[in-house]
């Protein structure tokens, strides 16, 4: 772990934190890289993966710094996807996987209130 670091309770993160150190799930799986800046519809997810605790970079991350995130990860999912029209309904299955990609990246997606 790196040494400037808070642990913080899941329901004091708040979107635009930046993960300290990769986010691991119950069994050692990477959910998530470190340095990553979350998002609402990253942070809607953590409950279903048990985490409950994020370290969390205790260094203020610029606005700049989230759109330069954000901006990478929009050409990433560009490249992905590049064999793949987002308009067209001719490949439903690869728009959704598409759909689904940016939402999570992007934090595009809204959370259901239910949950």
């Amino acid at each position: 772990m790196t040494s400037n670091y808070q642990p913080l309770n899941l329901v004091q993160v708040r979107p635009g934190m930046v993960l300290s150190d990769e986010l691991l799930d119950v069994q050692g799986h990477v959910l998530l890289p470190q340095g990553t800046v979350l998002t609402e519809a990253m942070l809607a997810l953590m409950p279903r993966h048990g985490i409950a605790v994020l370290p969390i970079l205790q260094e203020e991350v610029s606005a700049e710094a989230v759109q330069a995130t954000l901006n990478h990860h929009e050409a990433r999912i560009a490249q992905l996807f590049r064999k793949n029209d987002a308009d067209s309904d001719s490949d439903w299955a690869t728009a959704t996987l598409r759909r689904f990609v940016s939402d999570f990246r992007l934090g595009t997606e809204e959370t259901p209130e239910h949950e």
